[in-house]
């Protein structure tokens, strides 16, 4: 079975990038209006790049780094640019220093998902360490279950291992708590013990926020995902039934134990929650990426910034806001400092308050008084 990552340029220009199982079938979807979301009101949409993987994890890893490029290095992709896509993946810092020592030559490897890079030339760099697996220990509902699958694909992780779920396997209420993370419930495994489902696991991590008489070195979510990317070998990561959390048998088996710093008043976490701590800490360590959905437009220029504060400026003369004479240039410099820095201070806000109220009619004009 073949899974692909897919680019496709919608009627405005923009790009959207997607992973499937059946490539015909979703870019039809997406050309009727069928799949809700950025496409829907976005057509008509062409495909304009894919490529086929042989898993569905090598296939999403693509997808989430190529949301994150910007235009130009999605572009020099569709073309089969490489030389472009190198030269896009430059820091700025670094294309400075090129410049000023002559230096031309691209010798800065650009963040090509490895299963991109691999079409191009094999490389024979060290594997990373593969991510962790998910295991929910005998978890009571469905709904629990699909919304750990939603935490679990937010940040990347889509291996997840159910031990003896108390109301069997499939679960139909799994399936919308999970708010489209099927990827993860349809390839869910589901064992009769503990020990099948982390054996072949070296890395066993259990987590819970209470003792439980097992001496076990302890770590925070962010101390764990640190030493599951040093790696080596898989990691498991062990969540207990929503009621109760792990047994003491359940932590016996794991190495480590995480324990989350918590308000000691009220320790209580649901099973998503406890999922998308672990997962977010993980997640520090890949390639994960929220990017703008469209690319955002360059700033403005300083003559189109003068022209409209010339422009409010007349507006606010017609209006007799500038009163008493004496601080019409003091109030003038508070508006141009307002209206070219982001952050605005309780000075600059009352200001633009009287320039609204002016605006508005309700400041009463204010003409000189006679001597």
């Amino acid at each position: 079975m073949s899974f692909h990552a897919y680019i496709l340029r919608c009627s405005d220009g923009s790009y959207y990038t997607g992973h499937t199982d059946t490539l015909e079938t979703r870019i039809a979807q997406h050309e009727r209006g069928e799949i809700e979301g950025y496409t829907h009101s976005r057509r008509p949409v062409k495909l304009v790049w894919s490529q086929d993987f042989g898993s569905r994890a090598e296939a999403l890893e693509a997808e989430q780094q190529i949301k994150g490029w910007t235009r130009r290095k999605k572009e020099a992709l569709i073309r089969g640019d490489w030389a472009d896509l190198h030269d896009a993946a430059i820091p700025p810092s670094e294309r400075a220093l090129r410049l000023r020592s002559g230096r031309t030559e691209l010798g800065i490897e650009t963040e090509i998902p490895s299963s991109v890079r691999a079409e191009r030339s094999r490389s024979t760099s060290p594997q990373p360490t593969p991510p962790p697996v998910i295991v929910l220990v005998r978890p009571q509902l469905g709904e629990n279950i699909g919304k750990a699958a939603r935490a679990m694909l937010n940040f990347g992780l889509t291996e997840m291992r159910l031990v003896s779920p108390r109301d069997g396997w499939p679960n139909p209420a799994a399936g919308p708590a999970a708010s489209g993370a099927d990827v993860v419930l349809e390839q869910a495994k589901v064992f009769d013990t503990l020990a099948e489902a982390i054996a072949d696991c070296p890395n066993v991590y259990a987590t819970t926020v209470r003792k439980r008489g097992v001496t076990k070195p302890v770590e925070t979510p962010e101390e764990a995902a640190r030493a599951i990317h040093a790696g080596p070998g898989r990691s498991a990561i062990l969540f207990g039934p929503e009621r109760s959390g792990l047994e003491t048998d359940d932590v016996a088996v794991a190495r480590t134990i995480i324990t989350v710093p918590i308000n000691p008043e009220f320790g209580s976490l649901n099973l998503a929650q406890a999922v998308i701590l672990v997962a977010y800490e993980w997640s520090k360590g890949v390639a994960l990426a929220q990017p703008s959905i469209t690319d955002l437009p360059e700033p403005a220029a300083q003559e189109e910034l003068d022209g409209m504060i010339a422009q409010l400026d007349d507006m606010l003369v017609a209006a007799h806001f500038f009163f008493p004479p004496d601080r019409t240039p003091v109030t003038r410099r508070t508006l141009r400092t307002l209206l070219t820095k982001p952050r605005w201070s309780s000075q600059e806000v009352r200001t633009l308050r009287g320039v609204l109220s002016a605006l508005a009619g309700a400041k009463r004009s204010k003409e000189p008084r006679s001597s």
